[in-house]
């Protein structure tokens, strides 16, 4: 260590010791001179009055506990009414233990409803980068929204460029995160950046894959552009799991609940997330609802928890196989289920929106007569599936958007009433968006390829393979939807163009181009 950065570290050590009276403990590899922020800010589950802000001190993020050299350190909060923090509304501290890994989870209250804030943390002598958070309409209030949607990040495939884009939009009030934050493998040779290490299965594991994610700029940008809504799918865990059991065969179902518990934690360290910690990490609880006024509610769901095991052994199998059509197998569990039933019955929004992991509309995969489908996907439950759509045709009819993650590809899908019988009603809408970098560059999809899937899946309007991410304008009777891609992530700095565009409006069944 030179002697500018040991006379950096000493100052800092001494502006940490100023506030925190813990007893330190030492490594020498540690260089206090180092960013604590460097995994960045982000805040999320906004209300009309507040939000949660997150940040975690990694000054280390590889190192394990991200480089920290104290068990707990004070972090002052700050909002302010501008950009400059002329004006704070609201400041207060907090504190980073090593026992969450230094995550800092502020629960904001007393701010104004719909306006823009600007939010910091410092913690010693550092100062976190600014971010941006809006506080949802007041109750009552019919609002236009516009908001973003996401998922499938997968670091080693590409290049987050599209985050580049999403946090220039000149329309975004919120963003919501349908899953696969993180991928839980290790990279292969043709990796774009490879991952840190092998497959990750302990808490320390996952906690340094959600930094070397968390540690890119153009996702960072997009965390401090606005709020989020996060909810997990399959491989902030382990690639299709359901319930406590895994990819694995060797893996048993106490080595899975481990592995879910570490996953489980990790990702709330990770996430602006007003979620309550479990008495097991294991069976954290993230279903949630979150109002925009009067205009939308979002039904966060977990469509991984609670789920039976996929039917004969996952992946395209043949429609009815095995236990497919067994009327006792469900992918929300009964619990879950019944509270996104009643509360659709019960909500007087302009529009429910199910932030849903995996695609509601079938899909055949095959030609022909014969029906072949994904056991991971809602079609692998169709008993369930066709129930929650009925449940949506007697008490949300034509004001239900489905926004969907986990496919890697674009698709905009009428929903029926049913799909296990034909000519049911159009009832809903599902925006299924592309991932961000999974599966690498995408690619355009041939006519003819196009006219097949039509013909088997005549619910289906629109189906592309590129990346990134989609945009939606809500308004009282209107919903407007962008489809927003990149043509290549294996490589920086793609542009952005708008692939399609499509239209609903409220109370009138089916989807058209705009």
């Amino acid at each position: 260590m030179d002697r500018r950065d040991f006379l950096a570290d000493l100052t800092k050590l001494a502006a940490l010791c100023a506030v925190v009276p813990n007893d330190w403990r030492v490594e020498r590899r540690l260089r206090l001179a180092d960013d604590p922020f460097s995994l960045g800010v982000a805040s999320g589950d906004p209300t009309p009055t507040g939000a949660v802000l997150w940040t975690r001190l990694a000054p280390r993020p590889l190192d394990p506990d991200g480089g920290m050299l104290t068990a707990k350190a004070a972090v002052d909060w700050e909002v302010a009414e501008d950009e400059r923090f002329a004006k704070v509304v609201q400041k207060g501290r907090a504190t980073a233990a090593i026992e969450l890994g230094y995550s800092v989870h502020v629960d904001v209250t007393g701010l104004q409803p719909d306006r823009w804030y600007w939010y910091r943390f410092r913690s010693g002598v550092d100062t976190s980068p600014v971010g941006m958070l809006r506080t949802t309409p007041a109750a009552g209030a019919v609002s236009p929204l516009a908001f973003a949607f996401m998922s499938c990040q997968k670091y080693d495939d590409g290049f987050f460029t599209a985050y580049g884009h999403l946090a220039r939009e000149a329309q975004l009030d919120l963003a919501v995160h349908l899953g696969d934050y993180i991928y839980e493998g290790p990279s292969g040779p043709s990796a774009v950046r490879a991952h840190a290490g092998g497959e990750i299965r302990t808490l320390d594991d996952y906690r340094r894959r959600y930094a070397q994610y968390k540690g890119d700029p153009l996702l960072q940008a997009a965390h401090a552009r606005c709020p989020w809504l996060v909810t997990w799918d399959d491989h902030e865990v382990d690639n299709n799991y359901a319930g406590s059991v895994g990819e694995n065969e060797w893996e048993s179902e106490e080595q899975m609940r481990a592995r879910r518990a570490a996953g489980y934690q990790a990702w709330w360290e990770h996430q602006p997330v007003r979620v309550p910690r479990a008495r097991s990490w294991a069976d954290l609880t993230i279903t949630r609802t979150a109002n925009w006024g009067a205009l939308a509610r979002f039904w966060v769901l977990d469509t991984r928890q609670y789920r039976d095991d996929q039917a004969c052994g996952d992946r395209i199998q043949p429609f009815g196989c095995g236990t497919h059509l067994d009327p006792s197998r469900t992918l929300l569990g009964a619990t879950q289920e019944r509270w996104l039933v009643d509360g659709l019955g019960a909500s007087e929004s302009r529009w429910q929106v199910l932030a849903n992991q995996v695609m509601l509309a079938p899909q055949d995969a095959s030609p022909g007569p014969e029906v072949t489908t994904s056991m991971d996907q809602w079609s692998g439950y169709p008993v369930a599936r066709d129930r929650l759509l009925a449940a949506i045709a007697e008490r949300a009819p034509n004001r239900t958007v489905a926004i969907t993650g986990d496919i890697h590809t674009n698709w905009v899908n009428e929903l029926r009433r049913g799909f296990l019988r034909p000519d049911q009603p159009v009832v809903a809408a599902e925006f299924v968006g592309t991932s961000i970098t999974s599966d690498g560059d995408g690619r355009d999809v041939p006519a003819e390829r196009w006219d097949a899937m039509r013909r088997e899946n005549p619910h289906v309007q629109w189906y592309q393979t590129r990346r990134g991410y989609v945009h939606c304008r809500v308004e009282a009777d209107a919903w407007h939807t962008d489809y927003r891609t990149v043509p290549y992530v294996r490589q920086p700095d793609a542009p952005v163009t708008t692939a399609s565009r499509w239209r609903l409006e409220r109370g009138r069944p089916g989807i058209v181009r705009a």
